[in-house]
């Protein structure tokens, strides 16, 4: 892959992380909580959601070094007891990250299937699509610390997952590898009528 090709694929993961990170912030706020607001994460400039080590050296290194991608973006901070609601509002602030980018992924899939597009763009914004899906997907995997596990556990508040440990990230990875890539793809085919 050129560099060219690597820079694209890193700004569209980086800006479709980010997009999910301020949509944390944003449900955080409109439901009464301030701290994201405060602490300067209520914004789309990606520098206020970048970490140094898993935005930029890890996912540039693993890039540039092997042609995978792994990173993440700052956490949005919240205090879920300044929620007006009590009850649902922590599912509502998690949730709020991956339909972000399930947004993302069907606004640019309605362009792909109604407008004529020159192929080089069409692959482009066939990537974008495909990349939102797979993060709405990989981040509703109930594992912690992706926003799936804070569903489940408003939900069921007893659950025996808990912690954030580096077990529960190659698990995560493992579920994504194995059933999260396949079902981005057919996804990707429904949404757009493109078949790979």
């Amino acid at each position: 892959m050129d560099f060219e090709g690597i820079l694209f694929i890193y700004i569209v993961i980086i800006l479709s992380a980010v997009f999910h990170e301020y949509a944390h912030a944003w449900a955080a706020f409109s439901l009464g909580d301030p701290t994201a607001k405060n602490e300067g994460r209520l914004t789309l400039n990606p520098i206020a959601h970048m970490d140094p080590f898993g935005t930029v050296f890890l996912p540039l290194l693993l890039l540039f070094v092997g042609g995978a991608f792994i990173g993440y973006a700052k956490p949005v901070p919240y205090n879920p007891y300044n929620l007006r609601d009590q009850v649902y509002g922590s599912a509502k602030v998690a949730v709020a990250g991956p339909a972000s980018n399930f947004l993302i992924a069907v606004i640019f899939a309605m362009v792909l299937r109604f407008m004529e597009i020159d192929p080089i763009y069409r692959d482009l914004l066939s990537f974008v699509v495909l990349v939102n899906i797979f993060l709405g997907l990989f981040n509703l995997i109930p594992i912690p610390p992706l926003d799936g596990s804070k569903l489940l556990h408003v939900f069921f508040p007893n659950n025996p997952l808990s912690g954030g440990g580096v077990a529960n990230i190659f698990l995560a990875l493992m579920i994504a590898f194995l059933f999260i890539a396949p079902l981005a793809q057919f996804l990707f085919r429904v949404l757009t009528g493109i078949h790979f």
